[in-house]
Formats: structure tokens, C-alpha cells, sequence
């Protein structure tokens, strides 16, 4: 992998990856289209977004600093174990356990069968319809203090979807949120908060491979670079979403999904691209 694009997967990282439209997908058909039909590959996916996480984490330090101090304290007895924030503790720890579950169980279809383009395509359009069908119905009332233990569950449930490309993990959050009630910007803000755990757990661990058993196509400076500039670009776009989400439904993103999924398919049945990508050069 070269600089130059390096900067473009981690431009496209940057952008998509809080946005309801799946980054891994944009990633996988950016590397096939504009790179000589190579898809990066999930492992550089994983490591690069630790810079999109790190930016949720310096967002909402404060809260998360809270959290951690109030979970901490119920531990011990110096919080009450139904105080908000130490139950918000738990909630994520919770919800965390589906995809690690499961991202270790098809750690191998989620690296090679689902990076399939058809597979891809079908998420993007067919999910890209149930988030406006869910958006179209929500009720828009609960706020996160008011999340219950199987909502935490379920929330839990629907992020592990984002293993298969094209669903996107803030779609998968975000759409379970709404179907349950919450406020479209209170779904979005746990959506944050829940992908921390798993996203850092799983960019650790691709990069402890990769140090353990190194890859020759592993282009060290490349990876940083697009880890640096996916996490400037994503700092700004979780603060231009909060702001949207309260004001706007996730309509755009529901249309923008349906288009790419038939502008994918159009250069897969044209064989443009192939739908099963060559390895990451």
C-alpha cells in the first residue's frame, strides 16, 4: 500500500465510519475501484480505525471518565450500582460481548466469505431500507438514562451485525435505538460510546498479529498516516452528526446507501470489478 492511498482510505475512514453507511464497505469498494481492485483487507480496516475511536474518546472524555469513575465506585460500594453512569458501565461492557463473541467465532468468513461485493451491496441497499423504515416509525422519546438492561442487550446484538460489510455499525446501534424508542441524537451518543470497547479490542488485536507475525505487504508508515488522518476527519464528523441528528431524520443516509449499493452492482454485473477482491498489496 502506497501514501497516496493511504490518505484516500483514511480520508473515506474519517468519514464514513460514524455515519450510518458502513465504512468497511466504502473501504473494501474505495481499494477495489481506485486501486487496482485490492480491497485492504479487514485487518487494515481494524488498525485504522483505532484513530476514529481515539477521537471518540478525546469527544467524550469527560463522560467517559465519569462512567469508568461512577462503575468503578459501585464496584466497591462508594456508588449506588443504580446510578446512571456506573449502570452505563455495565450496559457497555454488556453490549460489547456479541460482536467480540462472534468476531472471533467467524473471524475467518468476516476476513475472506463476507468481503464478498454481492454480499456488500445487498446489506447496503436491504439495510439502507429497514433504517428508513425504522427511522420513518421511531417515537423519539427515551433518552439514555432512561436504557434498561435488554435494551443494553439488544443495542449489544445490533452492533454485532456491522461484522458483515454493508451493514455498518452505527446503522446497526443507531436503527436499534430508534425501533426501541430513544431519541435519534441519544442513539447516536451510545452508538459512540459502545463501539469503544470492541473497536479498540479488535485494532489491538489485528495490530499484536501483525507484530507477532508481520506481513510483507504490511506498509508500517501508510497505516499511520491513515490512522492520523482518520482520526482528525472523524473528530469533526461526530460533531456535525450530533448537531444533524437533532435537527434531521437519517433519510439522506437511507437514499445515499440504496444509490452506492446500485452504482456497486452496476460495475460488478458490467465485471468493472470483481466481487471477490484480491488480496491487500
Amino acid at each position: 500500500m502506497g501514501w497516496f492511498e493511504a490518505l484516500i482510505l483514511g480520508i473515506v475512514q474519517g468519514l464514513t465510519e460514524f455515519l450510518p453507511i458502513s465504512s468497511s464497505a466504502h473501504i473494501s469498494i474505495v481499494g477495489q475501484v481506485f486501486f487496482g481492485g485490492h480491497d485492504p483487507g479487514a485487518a487494515f480496516t481494524a488498525m485504522v480505525q483505532l484513530g476514529t475511536e481515539t477521537a471518540v474518546l478525546i469527544y467524550f472524555w469527560r463522560d467517559i471518565v465519569r462512567i469508568i469513575g461512577q462503575w468503578a465506585k459501585s464496584l466497591v460500594g462508594k456508588a449506588p450500582r443504580n446510578d446512571p453512569d456506573a449502570r452505563m458501565g455495565w450496559l457497555v461492557i454488556i453490549g460489547s460481548i456479541p460482536i467480540g463473541v462472534l468476531g472471533l467465532l467467524f473471524q475467518d468468513q468476516i476476513e475472506s466469505t463476507l468481503r464478498n461485493l454481492w454480499i456488500t451491496v445487498a446489506m447496503l441497499a436491504g439495510f439502507g431500507v429497514v433504517i428508513a423504515i425504522i427511522d420513518r416509525l421511531a417515537r423519539n422519546e427515551r433518552t439514555l438514562e432512561q436504557i434498561t438492561w435488554k435494551h443494553g442487550i439488544l443495542y449489544g446484538c445490533a452492533q454485532a451485525l456491522a461484522l458483515i460489510p454493508g451493514v455498518s455499525r452505527s446503522g446497526g446501534t443507531i436503527a436499534a435505538g430508534l425501533a426501541m424508542g430513544y431519541k435519534r441524537e441519544a442513539a447516536a451518543r451510545y452508538s459512540f460510546l459502545l463501539a469503544l470497547p470492541a473497536v479498540y479490542a479488535s485494532g489491538f488485536y489485528q495490530l499484536a498479529k501483525e507484530l507477532k507475525d508481520p506481513s510483507p505487504d504490511t506498509a508500517w508508515g501508510p497505516v499511520v498516516l491513515a490512522t492520523v488522518v482518520c482520526f482528525a476527519i472523524a473528530l469533526a464528523v461526530i460533531h456535525w452528526l450530533l448537531k444533524f441528528v437533532s435537527t434531521h431524520s437519517y433519510v439522506a443516509f437511507c437514499i445515499y446507501r440504496i444509490a452506492i449499493a446500485a452504482v456497486v452492482a452496476v460495475l460488478l454485473i458490467t465485471g468493472v470489478i470483481p466481487p471477490v477482491p484480491a488480496a491487500a498489496g
